[in-house]
């Protein structure tokens, strides 16, 4: 299999996402740097594993470009509608708290990309039972509550 030269762009976009949250995990006080630090050398690792298996790729088998099969399947009303909801999403997390925007952004992307209602019941599910035990009880981090909920709670 052929090197592609998009992934090269993969590669350094990664990186720079590493640098990012390593620069910000830097501001947190020592005892929550652990979680962070741990998820940070892991993509920093994985991604320099996926640059060594692409250097080796390239020079077995060459480069391509990768262009056309990034964009063969693109279908531009399938992302603009994906970014407006992400867009929502993140307005909504302010107003109404993270875990109602969570369930009800999850539940509107998977049924518009028409993933059965079962499984979108089940990721739904899933997801927001990791994040609650994984964010709020063992890491204990709280997530937004949101302005509409904590009016609603006093």
């Amino acid at each position: 299999m052929k090197m592609k030269k998009t992934d090269i762009g993969v590669v350094v976009f990664m990186y720079l996402v590493c640098g990012f949250f390593y620069y910000h995990m830097t501001k947190l006080k020592a005892s929550s740097q652990t979680y962070p630090r741990f998820t940070i050398i892991l993509l920093f690792g994985l991604t320099t594993l996926y640059l060594v298996q692409m250097i080796v790729a390239a020079k077995k088998h060459g480069v391509e470009s990768g262009v056309d099969e990034v964009f063969k399947d693109f279908q531009p009303a399938q992302f603009f509608v994906c970014l407006i909801a992400a867009i929502l999403y993140l307005v909504c997390i302010y107003f109404f708290g993270f875990y109602i925007s969570t369930v009800i952004f999850m539940l509107a992307v998977l049924l518009y990309l028409k993933v059965p209602v079962l499984y979108s019941a089940i990721t739904v599910i899933v997801i927001v039972a990791l994040i609650y035990f994984a964010f709020q009880r063992f890491l204990g981090v709280k997530l937004p509550v949101g302005t509409v909920m904590k009016a609603l709670g006093k």
